[in-house]
């Protein structure tokens, strides 16, 4: 018997709310910060992400889904949604759109790595994109949008850090810095942070290993290699920061794992979990566009994992509004009634009324027991009384109240309920 592949999961009906009501608070979200809408395919050109998120990632060395086409394309399935953005961004000439343009999207990322609770290897991701603006009161919108995000769905128990991990022009010697620290700790590291040393260094501080995090404790912190530049930045952004309120923690180990990040990077992290539980984060990308092909195009964006979200809802024992049921469920006896059902079903469709047409040749009482199953509010009673006659019977669910009404009454009955 075929089951799901490992890393995937199945998101059945009983689950659904949960996912509507993210995708619902997220989009309303989005709408107070003039963010819209835009869907990327699910593989690119490999070199997309290879050239944005960096050939030393674990993303791109360990996780990436790559295969040829039988045109001999390399594409990949794709592991996280901002390069594609920026991808659609250039193709589509929104550099001639007043700036900055506000994006967000829904997709499906695909990574191959282990397994674990709100970690898949298909996931989904909300994630929204703020491109063509340097001010970090830009960044600091974008943070106040995704907490705003969080406390919408009812979330309180989380926490913000806040890091800077410079630009081109001065994080080479920040760099240097950790090569020179961490080369004498080598033999203590596990097999990744030893090439990372080499390949890179930023990464060290990444690392989820007890051993290897405790080096990144006393590890040269970012913050105190920041040009002049990035300097000013990482303090205008605490200023609006402070401005709106929003509390946060410095962390010197944030760097995010991708390599596209500059100056600002952040991480909202539940109260219980650690980072390896994060609830999401983003960051600044002021030279993906360049390294992709584009004029010099500042950036900022966050994204957050649906399947980690619903994970802390229910730890949390937040309550979201159930799925819609079905209006009415209709109940019919002998094949001639199956007739009318179908033609009354279709009338009550056509105003708006949402129906469940009973199949097969089940017993009334059973038909009514199915009706309560799918939670439908009134059962509508069409039998060979009920054709001689052309009426039909309303039944209530709830009340067990039962009426003979007309078919036209019945849409104007059944419509106030809606």
């Amino acid at each position: 018997m075929f089951k799901a592949p490992r890393g995937t999961v199945d998101i059945l009906p009983g689950e659904q709310a949960y996912w509507r009501y993210i995708e619902e608070k997220a989009e309303t979200v989005c709408r107070l910060y003039g963010y819209q809408r835009v869907d990327t395919p699910a593989f690119e050109d490999a070199g997309l992400f290879t050239r944005s998120v960096g050939e030393g990632t674990d993303i791109v060395n360990k996780e990436m889904y790559i295969f040829k086409d039988r045109s001999d394309n390399e594409l990949a399935l794709r592991p996280e949604g901002t390069a594609s953005v920026c991808r659609a961004y250039l193709e589509h000439g929104m550099d001639n759109l007043p700036q900055p343009v506000k994006l967000y999207y829904f997709a499906d990322i695909f990574r191959y790595e282990r397994p674990q609770a709100g970690r898949y290897r298909q996931h989904h991701q909300f994630g929204c994109e703020a491109i063509g603006e340097a001010s970090p009161m830009l960044d600091a919108e974008v943070i106040q949008m995704a907490l705003e995000f969080f406390k919408s769905l009812g979330m309180t128990q989380f926490t913000l850090q806040l890091n800077s991990i410079g630009c081109k022009q001065c994080r080479p010697d920040y760099l240097q810095k950790l090569k020179e620290y961490y080369a004498p700790l080598a033999p203590g590291l596990c097999d990744d942070c030893r090439a990372r040393i080499v390949k890179n260094p930023l990464r060290l501080l990444d690392c989820k290993k007890p051993g290897c995090q405790a080096a990144a404790e006393a590890a040269p912190k970012s913050s105190e290699y920041l040009c002049e530049d990035c300097r000013d930045h990482f303090d205008a952004l605490k200023t609006y920061m402070e401005a709106l309120k929003i509390e946060y923690s410095i962390n010197h180990r944030l760097v995010r794992g991708l390599d596209y990040y500059t100056k600002t990077v952040f991480e909202v992290q539940p109260l219980e979990g650690g980072s390896q539980s994060a609830l999401g984060g983003g960051g600044r990308y002021d030279d993906l566009i360049g390294e992709l092909g584009g004029k010099p195009t500042p950036a900022i964006g966050f994204a957050t994992g649906l399947e980690r979200i619903v994970l802390n809802l229910k730890d949390q024992g937040i309550e979201v509004p159930e799925q819609k049921k079905p209006a009415v469920f209709m109940a019919c006896m002998g094949n001639s009634a199956k007739i009318v059902a179908l033609k009354t079903a279709s009338d009550l469709r056509e105003a708006g009324i949402s129906v469940i047409v009973a199949a097969g040749d089940r017993s009334l009482k059973a038909q009514l027991r199915q009706a309560n199953s799918v939670g439908a509010t009134y059962a509508v009673i069409i039998g060979d009384d009920e054709i001689k006659e052309g009426m039909v019977t309303l039944r209530n669910m709830v009340t067990s109240d039962q009426q003979v009404v007309d078919p036209e009454e019945l849409k104007r009955i059944l419509g106030t309920q809606e």
